[in-house]
């Protein structure tokens, strides 16, 4: 997968890149991500990136001409590139998104808006589509980028070092995950789930499968929207609410 990252801050996105996961992707050949100063770009000696919004009001506003600049001179070619704004005005992103991007061919290339916004041309013209991650508001588009190459980035063969971790991941499946445990067995008087040291495969399936459906049910019952129940799953849910 090849990304850029336009920026004013490109030390907050190296940092990142520079470790777990996303480190080893990159030393595999598998993940490419060029950080661009997008301050590299302009065309004052104070290298000016925002200014007064028109009509007044609080904040300021970040200018176009930087963003057309980088564009023009780094991706001319709309055909191979795919510009994501991170925005509030954006999808919501999600697994469904994840997995759209990682069967995208073109390069990804995110623009992060800082300050009040980002001048609308930018928005019209340049962008091919925006995303948030969330409805809630954060200081730059910084951390929403992070968060959309780490989430694609998980998805690639060989990009963790067992394939079935990113199969077992909470929504990759349509549920939440089930509980996870390690040792000791038993830690200040709480124990294991003994099925879990059975060394029975089939009820252990069962009981992550249940323990899904129950988080799932308890915490996010909205999932079942789009999540279509199998004729064990009914079993197992009515089984959960017998117990609760």
């Amino acid at each position: 997968m090849n990304c850029s990252v336009v920026t004013i801050f490109p030390e907050v996105i190296n940092a990142y890149l520079g470790a777990s996961i996303m480190k080893r992707a990159i030393a595999k050949g598998l993940l490419t991500v060029n950080v661009h100063d997008l301050r590299a770009y302009t065309s004052d000696k104070h290298h000016t990136v925002d200014d007064y919004p028109y009509g007044g009001g609080a904040g300021m506003v970040m200018k176009p001409e930087p963003f057309f600049r980088i564009t023009e001179e780094l991706w001319p070619d709309r055909a191979t590139r795919k510009i994501i704004l991170l925005s509030p005005t954006g999808r919501k992103f999600d697994q469904n998104c994840a997995e759209e991007l990682l069967g995208e061919e073109k390069e990804l290339v995110f623009f992060c808006g800082r300050y009040e916004a980002i001048d609308e041309r930018v928005h019209q013209y340049l962008a091919d589509e925006e995303i948030s991650v969330g409805d809630y508001v954060l200081t730059g588009g910084e951390l929403p980028s992070l968060v959309i190459i780490d989430a694609v980035t998980r998805l690639i063969p060989g990009a963790l070092g067992d394939c079935r971790s990113a199969e077992a991941d909470s929504f990759s499946s349509g549920l939440l995950d089930y509980p996870h445990y390690t040792r000791p067995e038993i830690f200040s008087g709480k124990e294991v789930p003994p099925v879990l040291l059975s060394g029975n495969h089939s009820e252990v399936s069962r009981w992550r499968k249940k323990q899904a459906l129950k988080a799932t049910l308890m915490k996010r019952p909205d999932l079942f929207d789009t999540y279509t129940l199998s004729e064990d799953d009914m079993k197992l849910l009515d089984e959960i609410k017998e117990e609760n």
